[in-house]
């Protein structure tokens, strides 16, 4: 039985009307009878009762709509469903990430391209400065986001961010401290929080578009003893930034992923920090515009689990 034969039994059972259901389906009546009787002698008995004042159905017919009903609605569900997976591949999917992350996320971008390659993949640079512009604006569908090092940490941005969903942590990596060369703190095997206190950091403070909580992780105000840190420059950029630390001796906490990217950078030192926790990043989006693509990007970095990286 042909599907477009089913689909005539099915909507002749509702409109119990040769010609309403010919309307309906944009065929002939004789289109429609021609398939009724084809399955009839198929199935060896008659479907409906055709008098001349109207049709119904037979026990038999009655029976084959309720089999057939159920099973042509899943195979309708299954036609529109991938009509809009279609329709969502062909929109695409852009990634924001921070700085080279695209690079960092290459195990979860090649397993998704395997399993979605009808779907362009496209990546977008967001800055520090205005981190959640580009996905509040709709110019990403997903980005990558600095997640607070502990728990109580992210409930606090999580809050503080009521429209966004905060997806799985995809990169851990420790932080270490940006210095001048020449500075007095870059021939040391590594150095401590404790020491913030000496020197002046570069931070973002005065800067509205960025988050507070970003501001208190990335420039802290005080040591973990309590003294004051100083205050540096407040950068615009990450070339501003490593600008005015090789010109000065303000000092500015970065993420590993630097030492991975510009470990050659003239003028510029990283220097581990023992003491501090190590930095997350994860994945978000606006909860109001999840698209297929995007659940399907966050679903691969769920099954690959988030990359570690380490200084050595």
């Amino acid at each position: 039985m042909e599907l477009r034969d089913i689909e005539i039994f099915l909507v002749l059972a509702e409109e119990l009307h040769f010609s309403r259901t010919a309307e309906r389906l944009h065929v002939s009546a004789a289109r429609v009878s021609q398939a009724i009787k084809k399955q009839e002698r198929a199935i060896g008995g008659d479907l409906f009762v055709r008098d001349t004042r109207n049709v119904r159905l037979t026990p038999l017919g009655e029976r084959l709509h309720r089999d057939l009903r159920a099973g042509y609605q899943l195979i309708e569900d299954g036609i529109q469903g991938a009509k809009a997976g279609a329709r969502d591949a062909e929109a695409g999917l852009t990634v924001g990430v921070i700085g080279p992350q695209a690079h960092d996320l290459i195990p979860v971008t090649t397993a998704f391209r395997a399993r979605h390659a009808e779907c362009g993949l496209t990546f977008r640079e967001v800055g520090f400065i205005e981190p959640l512009a580009p996905l509040r604006a709709g110019e990403v569908d997903l980005q990558t986001y600095w997640f607070h090092s502990d728990d109580e940490g992210l409930r606090e941005m999580i809050a503080s961010e009521p429209d966004l969903t905060f997806g799985p942590v995809v990169i851990t990596e420790p932080k270490v401290l940006m210095t001048a060369a020449a500075h007095p703190l870059a021939q040391r095997v590594s150095v401590s929080m404790e020491d913030l206190g000496d020197y002046a950091l570069v931070g973002f403070e005065g800067l509205d578009s960025v988050p507070d909580y970003w501001v208190r992780i990335h420039s802290p105000s005080h040591t973990p003893g309590g003294r004051p840190i100083p205050r540096g420059h407040t950068f615009g950029n990450w070339e501003e930034t490593m600008a005015t630390v090789a010109a000065s001796r303000s000092v500015c906490l970065v993420s590993a992923e630097a030492i991975r990217y510009y470990p050659r950078r003239p003028g510029i030192s990283f220097v581990p920090l023992h003491d501090a926790p190590r930095g997350r990043w994860g994945l978000i989006w606006r909860t109001d515009r999840e698209t297929p693509m995007a659940r399907a990007y966050v679903q691969v970095a769920q099954d690959i689990g988030p990359r570690h990286f380490d200084l050595n």
